[in-house]
């Protein structure tokens, strides 16, 4: 087990959880969240022992004990699982592939949806496979195949997402959930390199939020057809451990069926200059349907 994982995971979700969630007065505190005697006395431990797991002299707290801190921390399930792998990982996968793919029946599948942007992500957020319209939906990524480098490191992120705060910190918490294993190179690299160079991923990072992609709307401001909201649902490939279907959808007769048609057709009549568009570019409005 990595020395850090359980007291950072611990400090880091402590500092998140307010008093008055459990009924307690704030008054005057110099830092954010509960203090440690009060997360032991709701997790019924000493405070002492609850110091020594926070300082990391402690590694090896019960199941009976993992389960109350989960609930004084207020963990969600994903979170709790995430909290007891702290403790006793799961077991080392099997070797992956260098370069993992999206399965030839799935990328099938993703171009019969010709009316339905769509697409496919590994465990480490890898673009693996998406269909012409999620192409064109999401043409500001130019090339670049790791959403997560692209959500903080491409000023175009910031453009496309008009709740960029709220979906970066998503893609931070499902990384983590995907990525449990405390020895994985790659993932230890990818989290390097984005701390470094991004100080929004370092403190998002630093909260130790956990949660898998589900089910949600979000809102896009496309440089071509303007703002959108979408649906989207996102799916387990199980033929394919760690990789996620997404699949997008406007609500029937909205403005953004109207702009998701205004972009399919562009994509049909020209999938270049809709690959190619800038995004400071004025968009086209649906009068041009």
């Amino acid at each position: 087990m990595d020395d850090n994982r359980l007291s950072e995971f611990l400090r880091a979700r402590r500092a998140l959880v307010r008093p008055e969630d459990h009924g307690m007065p704030s008054g005057a505190r110099r830092t954010p969240g509960l203090r440690r005697e009060e997360v032991a006395v709701l997790a019924g431990v000493s405070t002492d022992y609850y110091v020594r797991l926070e300082q990391g002299r402690e590694r090896n707290p019960s199941s009976q004990v993992l389960r109350a801190l989960a609930a004084a921390l207020l963990l969600k399930d994903e979170e709790a699982a995430y909290l007891r792998a702290t403790v006793d990982p799961p077991p080392r996968p099997r070797p992956r592939p260098a370069r993992e793919c999206a399965g030839p029946q799935l990328v099938s599948l993703l171009d019969a949806w010709a009316d339905t942007p769509a697409l496919v992500y590994g465990r480490y957020l890898d673009l693996l496979a998406v269909n012409p319209l999620g192409e064109a939906l999401f043409s500001w990524l130019d090339g670049e195949n790791s959403l997560i480098t692209a959500m903080f490191l491409n000023p175009a992120a910031r453009d496309f997402y008009r709740d960029w705060a709220m979906v970066a910190q998503g893609c931070v918490a499902a990384l983590r959930a995907a990525n449990p294993a405390p020895d994985d190179q790659r993932l230890r690299d990818l989290v390097g390199e984005l701390s470094v160079c991004s100080d929004d991923f370092a403190r998002m990072w630093a909260r130790h939020e956990v949660r898998a992609k589900t089910a949600s709307a979000k809102r896009f401001r496309h440089p071509l057809v303007g703002d959108l909201t979408l649906d989207f649902e996102t799916f387990s490939v199980n033929s394919a451990p760690g990789q996620h279907l997404v699949v997008y959808r406007a609500e029937p007769g909205s403005a953004a069926e109207r702009s998701l048609t205004l972009l399919g057709d562009l994509t049909l009549t020209d999938p270049q200059n809709v690959r190619n568009t800038p995004q400071n570019e004025g968009h086209i409005s649906h009068e041009h349907l």
